[in-house]
């Protein structure tokens, strides 16, 4: 009993020591627990409350900044208010062409029997107003646009409900509410500023609207007088000649507008266009520059002013004159549409520098002819600036058709005597020149004096103006000419060969100069507007073609742009192709650069391409189309150029040969001297041209000689005589290749022994010259040397004997080449002593078969 006790109670003090300590250590961890769930409970707590602080501020803020913002708008529209409208212009601008507009009205109501030219004049002067007129009411437009945005954002202050909070924190409500009454007399005098310059925008639209209504509305009325003066033009205004107009027999009174209406548009122009005067003086000042400048370079130098006076006469001789001449020719058309008083004056000018020129330079009956016709033009444009029709007007027009066509039929039957004096095409012209006054005359006659003062008009001002164009052309070209006499030595003039460019620069004058007469022939036929319109309509007009959309305009864009490119690639090529005639030693780098040009070109051309088709609006998707079509065209016929144009583009990247290289193909050698897209160009030792396909290039085994460096190894293989000192020998050609300039040291030249020959005992020399270019002169020059030094140390270069053997009847003689023989008196051939004679002694092989077979010889 005593023992079970005494398990119980180590039972028992066991379960104390093991229990007591878990429930002690779960009850210290539910307390843990308990202060963490404080803590937590309590950090929740806090971070409430601070977002409820942090809501009420956000909110407090958001006001603070919107009212901020508009503060910030209405500030920035306040100081581009302050600086004013860019409208001042226009205000002072716009009276004086409603003015204007009022005085057209007027002259068209006033004047019934206006001339086309007054017509046209009036119809300029109302397209111009009308370009200017919608030129402000693009600006006007803008303007109010701005300021409807403006208002627009005025609105939206008192339309935000936003600001219409009432905060409860005492101190951020005085604060908001301080601001809020700022920013409200800020837009209450932003917003007065913004409606009062509104207003003063609407009102000058209102003004400009009304006087571009007026434009229209008397264009019209010109258009529809100008129809109406057409069809009576063409049914005749008069009778016949011999039956004048009762309503156009007052002189005076014509006269007298006429005076008025130009002397107004006159000055008008001169006002309204001094930019363009600015420029066509800045023109003048410049040419007359260039010319002076280069034209005193020639006097100083005496040599070359006497070769260059008979090649530039117009410039040497009258610099100034010739400055003028070209100058005045082109400078009218800086302007668009003066008024014909204007061009008129300025047209006499060159007028007057032509007969100067025409008088020193070329046969008399051509000065007298012009001369005559220049008192012609005179009295021609006076009669132009004529505002209606008069019986005067139309005697005069009949009499100036007389006497041109008389002129005419002189001056023709000089040139048929002598054409070689003048000029090309001389002939042709006037006897166009009096057909076009015949015509004058027969409709003037007929009473269509307006189609008659219209055609007489044009061929005097016309045959002129072609006189004038060819003086022009000729000066420029001689002051190019000038130029490239007295360019500096290593200007890019220096890489130029100008009888390329003046073949080239004369077409393109001659071009421009054919479209400038033929622009001023439409301008005095009075159709250059409606050619222009015509033609414009006409390119503008959309066109489809299986689905796809275009215009004649995009295509003519496509084209020109290609054109343009095509000009550029073949300038490139120009200077490379100049470059490589010039700089005869190319390095490897100068011969990479220079065979990049193909790169350069097809870049130019690709570039070109894109250009192009953005340009000419054509769709993408299309294209595609086209060159999947070529592609099958490609698959079919075109294997060969394709082949070629892909073998130029490795040929381009790859570079295996280069612009300069000396290579050897199919048995042709030659330097390479243009790399083509399709083609390469290579120059032969004869010059002659060898053009290869690019595919060749490729395809064919080609040696390159210089395609790392210029240097040629060089073998000579020259032969001594047996029983000569080999050392010696070997010495001595050893040192002939050492120390010289012309060979090159690394790689050091060399000499073996070669062969053993039956005549010869052979030696091979190897050495290097530093240009593949020299490498024959080289050459050369070593074997003359070697020939040389042989001779001063007595050693043989051994040479091939012959031995011919003769058969005579039962005898055989042998002889040597290089011995004489003879027959004796039985016909027997024996050899004679003196084997050192001269070569002439020496039989022929005629001489001794005739020998052989005559034995009495």
């Amino acid at each position: 009993m005593l023992k079970k006790n005494k398990y119980q109670l180590l039972i028992i003090f066991l379960f104390v020591l093991v229990v007591s300590p878990a429930a002690f250590a779960q009850q210290k961890s539910a307390t843990a627990r308990s202060l963490r769930e404080r803590q937590r409970r309590a950090m929740h707590s806090r971070d409430s409350l601070l977002r409820a602080i942090n809501k009420s501020d956000t909110s407090i803020n958001s006001l603070l900044q919107r009212v901020e913002q508009y503060t910030t708008t209405y500030n920035q529209i306040g100081n581009n208010l302050a600086e004013g409208l860019d409208t001042a212009d226009v205000s002072q601008q716009l009276p004086p062409i409603i003015k204007r507009l009022g005085k057209i009205d007027t002259l068209i109501n006033t004047h019934k029997a206006s001339t086309l030219r007054y017509l046209f004049v009036i119809r300029d002067i109302l397209d111009r107003s009308q370009g200017q007129l919608e030129d402000w009411q693009s600006d006007l437009q803008d303007i109010s646009t701005s300021l409807i945005q403006n208002q627009n954002d005025l609105i939206k202050f008192t339309k935000d409900s936003l600001l219409k909070t009432n905060p409860k924190d005492s101190l951020l409500k005085s604060t908001f509410f301080t601001q809020r009454k700022a920013v409200w007399l800020l837009w209450r005098n932003t917003d007065a500023l913004n409606r009062n310059d509104l207003s003063k925008i609407n009102f000058l639209q209102d003004k400009v609207a009304i006087a571009y209504t007026d434009v229209l509305d008397a264009s019209d009325h010109i258009d529809s007088k100008i129809k109406k003066f057409a069809n009576k033009s063409v049914d005749g205004e008069f009778g016949y000649i011999w039956e004048p107009a009762p309503e156009y027999a007052n002189f005076k009174l014509p006269f007298n507008s006429t005076l008025k209406v130009n002397k107004l548009l006159f000055s008008f122009f001169i006002k309204n266009e001094t930019l363009t005067h600015l420029a066509g003086f800045l023109f003048l000042v410049i040419l007359l520059t260039w010319i002076l400048f280069n034209r005193v370079k020639v006097k100083r130098n005496n040599e070359l002013s006497a070769s260059l006076s008979e090649k530039s006469t117009y410039i040497y001789k009258k610099p100034i004159i010739s400055s003028l001449l070209v100058a005045t020719a082109i400078v009218p058309y800086f302007y668009s549409h003066p008024p014909v008083v204007f061009t008129e004056m300025l047209f006499l000018l060159p007028m007057i520098f032509a007969l100067v020129f025409v008088k020193k330079e070329y046969p008399s009956t051509k000065f007298h002819f012009l001369h005559a016709l220049f008192w012609i033009t005179i009295v021609y444009g006076v009669s132009n600036l004529f505002i209606e029709i008069t019986n005067i007007d139309r005697f005069v027009i009949l009499i100036l058709n007389m006497v041109s066509i008389a002129a005419g039929l002189v001056f023709y039957k000089k040139i048929k005597q002598t054409p070689d004096e003048y000029l090309p095409y001389s002939g042709f012209i006037i006897k166009v020149f009096i057909g076009l006054q015949s015509l004058s005359l027969l409709l003037n006659l007929t009473g269509r004096f307006s189609l008659a003062k219209i055609i007489g008009v044009t061929a005097v001002f016309n045959l002129w103006f072609l006189v004038i164009l060819y003086f022009v052309v000729q000066i420029i070209i001689q002051a190019l000419f000038l130029q490239f006499q007295t360019k500096k030595a290593g200007s890019i003039l220096d890489w130029v060969d100008y009888t390329i460019i003046e073949q080239k620069f004369r077409k393109l004058l001659t071009i421009l100069a054919t479209l400038v007469w033929l622009f001023f022939l439409f301008q005095n036929l009075n159709i250059d507007d409606a050619a222009r319109d015509y033609v414009s309509d006409f390119l503008d007009q959309s066109h489809t073609v299986g689905g796809a959309s275009f215009t004649f305009e995009g295509f003519v864009i496509f084209i020109t742009v290609i054109w343009l490119s095509s000009i550029v690639s073949r300038i490139i090529s120009y200077f490379y192709d100049i470059s490589s005639l010039r700089v005869k030693d190319l390095s490897v780098q100068k011969k990479k650069n220079r065979t990049s040009t193909l790169l350069i070109r097809l870049g130019v051309f690709s570039v070109g391409f894109l250009l192009a088709v953005a340009a000419s609006g054509f769709p993408l998707d299309k294209i595609t189309i086209i060159i999947s079509a070529f592609g099958i065209g490609i698959g079919f016929g075109l294997q060969n150029i394709v082949n070629n144009l892909v073998s130029g583009l490795i040929l381009a990247f790859e570079k295996p040969v280069q612009i300069g290289d000396v290579i050897e193909i199919d048995s042709r050698s030659g330097t390479i001297r243009e790399i083509g897209v399709r083609s390469s160009r290579l120059t032969t030792s004869d010059g002659a041209e060898v053009i290869i396909p690019n595919g060749d290039m490729i395809s064919h085994h080609v040696i390159n000689w210089t395609l790392s460096n210029n240097n040629r190894r060089i073998e000579l293989i020259v032969g001594v005589a047996y029983g000569s000192d080999i050392s010696k020998v070997k010495k001595i050609l050893k040192d002939m290749l050492t120390g010289r300039e012309d060979i090159m040291s690394d790689p050091a030249p060399s000499v073996f022994l070669h062969n053993l020959n039956e005549s010869s005992v052979d030696f091979r020399m190897f050495f290097w010259a530093a240009d593949i270019a020299t490498w024959l002169e080289l050459k050369s020059r070593v074997l003359t040397d070697v020939y040389v030094k042989f001779a001063e140390e007595g050693i043989e270069i051994p040479f091939p004997t012959r031995d011919i053997n003769f058969h005579l009847k039962d005898e055989h003689v042998s002889i040597n080449r290089f011995e004489k023989v003879e027959a004796d008196d039985k016909g027997k051939i024996i050899p004679v002593k003196g084997q050192n004679d001269k070569d002439e002694d020496l039989p022929t092989d005629s001489d001794v078969s005739k020998s052989s077979s005559d034995p009495a010889k």
